[in-house]
């Protein structure tokens, strides 16, 4: 499989660890965090932290855009599925994240309401087509990578003059939630969350290019490394990060040369530009309200905006008090750390959020690293 394995053959793994482990130093350590998903996924999946030194820990960050998503926002969605008797599209991660009440999407289903899973934007608009006489809204999630589809959407929408489809956006941006990180007390005041470094996400810097991390290298001092999905590219730029870090340098490199350049996708970038605008804040959960970390449809395409037709007013709803989501999300603890990780909360039965994706720090951790645990303790 040409381009895949390539990027995890298990002789090149160990020579980039040897590399990895004769250029670290000693004396000092090293935090990285990775901010996406994906990464998170590859890192747990393939082991590769036991092939660092002690002094390297990778730290998960929010870039599971499941997992971010507040349940004040799942609860308008199943209002709408419950309540307003419309044809709710949405993608499969969201089904099963827990709201408020005990409900999900996937139980508001049970209940009656029509919940459909779509694989794309485009799946949602099909259903508006085959339903003219439903009201089908596409509950749109996730960072830089999935807005452009749903931009295509909406514009698809108006020139076919589909009067019965509207989208309940809840697209975030990913620069706006890593500065809120290195800008949170527990950064910058108390240091209980040590940041050297960052794996830039994949996905998102295909279409926002490398340029935006620019600011955190420049202004924090952190260096950036962006970094593909395989297991070689993730151990390629923490090599390339303890490089930079040894030698006092603070830039932007970019390992996935392949699919990411500096100015990213600006086809896509100018589509989003032209379909949405910036809130001037938004509500991550375990971040809080974040400023200008969101996006919504301007009033140009009002008609197919969810929130203006249906008066949709969002409540944030506070996080089960036993789930630790929020400290994981931030970097504060890790899975292992919740009182109910492997036991209440499992991805058969998810508590919170970090359970439910894949890509969330608990799933991953408890699918390829809970056997771990069990061994060491």
């Amino acid at each position: 499989m040409k381009y895949i394995n390539e990027f995890r053959d298990g002789k090149t793994a160990r020579v980039i660890a040897a590399a990895i482990a004769a250029e670290t130093r000693a004396d000092r350590s090293y935090h990285i965090m990775e901010f996406c998903g994906g990464h998170t996924h590859a890192i747990s999946r393939y082991g590769l932290s036991d092939l660092l030194p002690d002094n390297i820990r990778l730290i998960h960050g929010p870039g599971c855009p499941v997992c971010v998503l507040p349940i004040g926002r799942i609860d308008n969605a199943i209002d709408l599925a419950l309540n307003r008797g419309v044809i709710l599209a949405t993608y499969g991660d969201c089904l099963r994240v827990p709201a408020s009440g005990g409900l999900s999407l996937l139980k508001a289903k049970a209940r009656g309401a029509d919940v459909r899973m779509v694989y794309s934007s485009a799946d949602a608009l099909k259903l508006a087509q085959d339903h003219p006489e439903r009201e089908v809204v596409f509950f749109a999630i996730g960072f830089e990578t999935t807005t452009p589809p749903t931009a295509v959407a909406i514009v698809q929408a108006e020139k076919l003059g589909l009067k019965n489809f509207t989208v309940f956006c809840n697209h975030v941006l990913t620069p706006s939630a890593i500065a809120n990180i290195l800008e949170s007390p527990e950064v910058r005041l108390h240091g209980t969350v040590p940041l050297d470094a960052f794996i830039g996400p994949a996905h998102v810097s295909t279409v926002i290019g490398s340029q935006p991390y620019e600011h955190f290298a420049e202004e924090y001092e952190k260096p950036v490394v962006i970094a593909g999905f395989e297991p070689l590219d993730v151990m390629q730029a923490i090599l390339m990060l303890v490089r930079q870090l040894n030698e006092g340098r603070a830039e932007v490199e970019n390992e996935f040369s392949r699919a990411v350049t500096r100015e990213g996708n600006v086809k896509a970038q100018n589509l989003v530009a032209e379909v949405f605008e910036l809130r001037k804040s938004f509500e991550w959960r375990g971040l809080n309200e974040v400023p200008y970390s969101a996006l919504r449809i301007k009033a140009k395409y009002a008609a197919w905006d969810a929130e203006r037709r249906f008066g949709i007013e969002y409540k944030s709803v506070a996080d089960n008090k036993a789930c630790e989501c929020g400290a994981i999300l931030r970097g504060l603890k890790r899975p292992q750390d919740c009182k109910l990780f492997g036991t209440v909360c499992t991805p058969e039965n998810p508590m919170g959020s970090c359970m439910v994706s894949s890509e969330g720090a608990c799933a991953a951790h408890y699918t390829y690293g809970r056997y771990k645990d069990a061994v060491t303790s």
